[in-house]
């Protein structure tokens, strides 16, 4: 298999259209070739390539900064000696500056196949931002380790936020270069847009998305596995919770839960009994760990890690969102009073629960919380929705 990357990297005439024209790079630490060489670095070997600025997403160019909503300083690279521009920090959106530095913007850019994810939302930003400009943006495929499996409601109108770009559910099963193909054609932009796709990339393949010869490397600080990509779209809505989601140890978001006054064997018991098929396609296991920061920090936790690899690991039967929905759901009836909410300013939206953010819409809280709603409820609004989804996405499908 071959991303976009190492194709641009590897035939000239792809990168003919580069000619006399200033290149800039959107790339954070997973941005490498196949020989793990940077994408900043190996764009600057190519003597027809003229880099004159790159971008860093959220977590920084780097990849250094460990939380949510920490802040990333524009900087100068030290060895090329051009601006590094971040799209995390006093902006979300590029500035007429900013799109001033380049004519071509290369977006490259690993993702997990999930809307929350905000790379997905920085590829729109940058895309209207071109839009009008003349500039092209180019967008250096990779794989979606999640694969092509759709999952979630879709976020409703109002509800758009740097956590939540369009319409869409929460995992999209489409790979970034043919989600902005989707965003030009949805949200009517005229934007000089073109994909570099892979070459062998079989989501159905071995590996189900990601293939088994292709190193991981952490997108983000907390993505720290294959089984984290697989199980984020249902993890990361812990972020809008009082309950840990293991940050501060060493298995970030691999976690349905973590409190030090819940307990895991017993939710996992309600699980089973209110919804068995929601666990399919993963194994469950009762666990104990004590953050060193962030929820619950220096505390002892009891919590259930999920399993969505190995024998263990059925694709088409793993569906994190329901299972995520199903650890809340059992808390809420084992513990009708428990605070399960986090209310805070996430990602900057200051007038709705952080959890309502996550999901596009309230649908999601309102389900958990209503003491007499069946698992059949959530399941018959996202069903329907991953249906529209799945039909609406079809023609942009590249493999």
């Amino acid at each position: 298999m071959k991303t976009g990357l190492d194709r641009l990297l590897a035939d000239p005439a792809l990168r003919a259209p580069l000619a006399g024209r200033r290149v800039a790079l959107v790339a954070h630490p997973a941005s490498v070739t196949e020989g793990l060489v940077h994408a900043l670095d190996a764009l600057a070997a190519c003597p027809d390539v003229t880099l004159s600025a790159a971008f860093g997403p959220q977590h920084g160019l780097r990849g250094d900064k460990q939380d949510n909503m920490v802040e990333t300083e524009d900087f100068i690279d030290p060895a090329l000696g051009i601006p590094v521009f971040s799209l995390y920090g006093e902006v979300r959106r590029p500035t007429a500056h900013m799109m001033d530095s380049a004519d071509v913007f290369l977006f490259d850019l690993q993702d997990l196949g999930c809307r929350i994810y905000t790379f997905v939302t920085t590829l729109l930003y940058l895309l209207e931002a071109a839009r009008g400009t003349g500039k092209a943006v180019w967008v250096l495929d990779r794989p979606n380790p999640a694969g092509r499996p759709v999952e979630g409601t879709t976020l409703l109108p109002g509800w758009e936020s740097f956590v939540g770009a369009g319409p869409m559910p929460m995992r999209h099963g489409l790979t970034l270069g043919e989600m902005g193909a989707w965003f030009v054609e949805h949200f009517g932009l005229d934007v000089d847009y073109r994909v570099i796709a892979m070459e062998g990339w079989e989501p159905e393949g071995p590996g189900f998305g990601w293939p088994a010869d292709r190193v991981w490397i952490n997108p983000s600080p907390n993505a720290a596995s294959l089984n984290m990509a697989r199980s984020y779209a249902g993890t990361v809505m812990l972020e809008g919770a009082t309950l840990s989601e293991g940050r501060g140890t060493t298995r970030p978001l691999e976690v349905l839960f973590g409190a030090p006054d819940v307990d895991a064997k017993a939710v996992l018991a309600e699980m089973q009994a209110l919804a068995p098929q929601w666990l399919a396609g993963c194994s469950i296991r009762e666990c104990w760990f004590e953050p060193t920061f962030h929820k619950h920090a220096k505390t002892l936790c009891s919590g259930l890690m999920i399993h969505a690899e190995g024998g263990f690991y059925d694709h088409h039967a793993f569906r994190p969102w329901r299972l995520q929905a199903l650890a809340f759901k059992a808390i809420r009836r084992l513990y009708p009073e428990y605070p399960l909410w986090r209310d805070f300013p996430y990602e900057y939206v200051f007038d709705k629960l952080a959890i309502d953010v996550i999901n596009g819409g309230p649908a999601l809280r309102a389900w958990v919380d209503d003491a007499g709603s069946p698992a059949g409820d959530l399941d018959a609004l996202a069903t329907a929705d991953e249906a529209a989804w799945i039909e609406a996405r079809a023609r942009f499908l590249l493999y």
